[in-house]
């Protein structure tokens, strides 16, 4: 497998007031394509700012950053754009869907952001792949948080993504719809090769995952 993404003495800090936050602070790390990789830590770890900056979401104060082959570490916003913008797909912890589209229409308007033209086949089989296209002419309101995920992730497969970014996506899910969206995610994994970055705090689903960064106060501790 190829390195994909490869971090070097990796640091974010932020000011509050006359403080300095660490909130990644001097890490090392590589991730190789097809892998499936748990992000893990209590609150305030890193975790979603280590996958923000993964995401090109975010830029880095100090150290090397290398994603898809491209030194990422001093490029403005306007080119980070460029970079996760159809190469990157996101999934987050509160779904983020426009409440007045239908699922089908959300997961084709994931892939116009990206700059992809998905026909309403194309969305229907994303749909598909998540087990949801019986359910594509639902708005948000019509569908429980499970489901509301599975179009999330459908959405993020319309930018047909190298890497996919799965923040606490399990967040606001009980415990058998969280199994759900791991197993799905897995299968992601496991049949089309996709490179899958998933923080969690809860160690079973973690463990789940071919490796675990452990994380505490910006630091990889494990």
């Amino acid at each position: 497998m190829a390195t994909i993404i490869k971090a070097e003495k990796l640091s974010k800090l932020y000011k509050l007031a006359a403080e300095i936050i660490h909130a990644v602070d001097g890490i090392d790390f590589e991730i190789q394509s097809g892998e499936f990789l748990a992000v893990m830590g209590p609150s305030g770890s890193g975790k979603t700012t280590l996958l923000d900056i993964i995401g090109c979401l975010d830029s880095i104060s100090g150290g090397r950053l290398e994603i898809l082959g491209k030194d990422v570490s001093r490029l403005p916003e306007r080119k980070l754009v460029n970079i996760r913008r159809g190469r990157i797909g996101f999934v987050f912890q509160d779904f983020s869907l426009i409440p007045t589209l239908t699922a089908m229409e959300n997961v084709r308007y994931g892939g116009w952001l990206a700059g992809r033209n998905t026909s309403p086949d194309k969305a229907m089989s994303y749909l598909d792949k998540v087990g949801l296209a019986g359910r594509a002419a639902h708005l948000p309101r019509q569908l429980s948080g499970g489901e509301k995920q599975r179009v999330a992730i459908a959405r993020a497969l319309a930018v047909e993504p190298e890497i996919l970014i799965a923040d606490e996506p399990t967040g606001h899910l009980d415990s058998v719809n969280s199994q759900a969206i791991v197993d799905l995610l897995i299968k992601l994994n496991a049949k089309d090769g996709l490179t899958v970055i998933l923080a969690t705090h809860d160690i079973g689903l973690g463990n789940q995952c071919s490796r675990i960064i452990s994380l505490r106060d910006g630091k990889i501790v494990a």
